[in-house]
């Protein structure tokens, strides 16, 4: 491989990952059998292992691509969530980084346990600090999600041919948050003040100002998957309009983001994430500030004259705005800045 990755090394890649993917999957779908038989257990201390089960599968399938990597790729780095856990944090650098949740989810593998099939591997690839190739596949649906950063993205559903992403073409339109469908998600973090302030937030993106709630913007519905991978990728599907996310980490996020800007989508951070960066395209350089940030919103493909619309959800969250995009939102509905409150981010 050249010094300098190519889009055709990138294809490369990702037909590779494409397959190690849904070898993942198989070990998946094992694990997922294997739990769900214990946890049908009257026995106490074989529901116990149930848990021990959970943590042997998310590293043996995080042990699996790793080695395949590593033999495959074998100068690039790699970053995981149970390595990272564990203590292996690789210093980021410009040189090709994979960056893997081997089954996804922004609060554990809490899918996995219940047999909740919104589960999946994510696979992405940072190249000169920018996320350039994703890949995410959900075994239980057989539904597999690819990106190359600059190209198109697809979905493939089963043994079928891939389908250009956002399914819709061109895209439905997106008049007004009163029509979003939106993804938010709890997380794992259940102390009380970040419960208050999700709950805050998400009563004002739901509820109806008419009807007593202050702030009250009633988006027309919001889902939680709880999987944030998932969620990227069904805004890049445009089965949802958009997702707002306190608490991601980069492998829940490396491949989505790959996968939904490919779909046209618009993927920003906080205004603290993004000061790490002077970059002016799109996402930014990947930063250790950006990894570590956690902060994001995903907005799906909309037409030019929608623009806006994106805009000023983009400030309703007190987020930044892509590049390019500050000066069209700034007359834009200023008090949608006070919606979260910076201190409880």
């Amino acid at each position: 491989m050249s010094a300098e990755l190519t889009t055709q090394d990138f294809e490369s890649i990702l037909e590779f990952i494409i397959a190690l993917a849904r070898t993942a999957g198989d070990l998946i779908l094992e694990g997922s059998d294997a739990i769900q038989s214990v946890t049908a257990s009257k026995d106490v201390n074989e529901k116990k292992n149930s848990v021990d089960l959970v943590t042997e599968y998310d590293v043996r399938v995080e042990e699996l691509v790793k080695k395949e990597l590593a033999q495959k790729y074998p100068t690039f780095k790699f970053i995981g969530e149970e390595s990272y856990s564990a203590g292996s944090r690789p210093p980021l650098t410009d040189e090709p980084t994979f960056c893997v949740d081997p089954i996804a989810g922004v609060d554990g593998t809490t899918n996995f346990i219940h047999g909740f099939p919104f589960v999946c591997i994510s696979l992405g690839l940072i190249y000169k600090r920018r996320p350039v190739l994703g890949v995410i596949f959900n075994p239980f649906l057989n539904h597999l999600y690819t990106g190359i950063k600059g190209k198109s993205s697809y979905l493939i559903k089963g043994n079928g041919q891939p389908l250009k992403l956002p399914l819709s073409s061109p895209p439905k339109p997106l008049p007004s948050l009163s029509q979003a469908l939106i993804a938010v998600e709890w997380g794992s973090d259940r102390v009380e003040k970040t419960i208050t302030s999700k709950s805050a937030s998400f009563g004002r993106l739901a509820g109806d100002a008419a009807q007593g709630v202050q702030g009250g913007k009633m988006a027309h519905s919001l889902r939680s998957m709880g999987s944030a991978a998932l969620n990227f990728a069904m805004v890049a599907q445009g089965g949802l309009d958009l997702y707002w996310e306190v608490g991601c980490w980069p492998w829940d996020v490396c491949a989505g983001i790959v996968i939904a800007e490919g779909a046209g989508g618009i993927v920003t951070g906080s205004h603290d994430v993004f000061s790490a960066t002077s970059s002016g395209a799109s996402f930014g350089d990947i930063t250790e500030e950006i990894l570590t940030g956690r902060k994001y919103i995903v907005v799906r493909a909309i037409g030019e004259t929608e623009v806006s619309i994106a805009c000023n959800i983009a400030i309703f969250l007190t987020l930044r705005l892509p590049p390019g995009r500050d000066s069209e939102a700034s007359t834009k509905n200023e008090s949608y800045r006070n919606f979260i409150p910076p201190s409880k981010m």
